[in-house]
């Protein structure tokens, strides 16, 4: 059965996940009424935010404990540093922003939350706690743009934001979020049990509203 856990993840933080795959940076983004400087703040940490990702995908080699683990998550850190970076860089660009002014901004203290909650989740625990907490990023950007897509409040004509959603709506990055949610199942079956379902139910909450003041950030950039 596909996506088992991260079903019942959700389910177990139904009001932060509605919080976080509903906020309001997300609805105006989808409208196209988002404040460009909301969206310039936003791209700024995320930048920030993908080298820590980068770090994340190395600590899961060093968690791992079979080849074709380790493998996976070293595709991951070189498809983080030699894609997804560079390919941010790009459209950054196109929003005035250099790969030196973005490195040259301080980290968000939304940014610093996240990313060292995920470091400290894969470095007290293992790949599944590592891979549940960085579930409400890899899934949750999928399944928000997928659903804003679909929404009537999106306007896609005109909208300074129609490639972001695009780009998480789209066929490739669709499949890494179904590839998530597999190895999500890998590991529940390998590593964890019934017994550990409480703790990572916890994690995935406090990730996905760490997630949340991410947005929250963007948004009160606005002033």
């Amino acid at each position: 059965m596909a996506d088992v856990l991260f079903s019942r993840l959700v389910a177990a933080a139904a009001e932060p996940w509605r919080a976080y795959t509903n906020h309001e940076f997300v609805r105006r983004l989808a409208s196209g009424s988002l404040p460009e400087v909301c969206f310039r703040r936003y791209l700024i940490q995320d930048y920030l935010f993908l080298m820590h990702f980068a770090r994340a995908w190395g600590l899961a080699i060093y968690k791992s404990d079979t080849l074709a683990e380790m493998r996976r998550a070293q595709r991951l850190v070189a498809a983080t540093l030699d894609v997804e970076i560079e390919l941010h860089v790009e459209y950054c660009r196109g929003w005035g922003l250099s790969a030196t002014a973005m490195a040259a901004e301080p980290e968000a203290i939304a940014t610093t939350a996240y990313t060292r909650f995920v470091l400290d989740r894969g470095l007290a625990g293992d790949r599944l706690d590592l891979e549940t907490a960085l579930a409400p990023c890899i899934i949750g950007y999928a399944v928000i743009a997928s659903g804003r897509m679909t929404d009537a409040g999106t306007r896609l004509d005109g909208n300074p934001y129609r490639e972001w959603l695009e780009i998480y709506a789209g066929a490739d990055y669709q499949d890494l979020a179904r590839e998530a949610q597999t190895a999500l199942d890998e590991q529940f079956v390998r590593r964890g049990g019934e017994g550990r379902f409480p703790s990572l139910a916890a994690n995935f909450a406090s990730a996905t509203r760490l997630e949340t003041n991410f947005w929250q950030m963007g948004l009160d950039a606005c002033g």
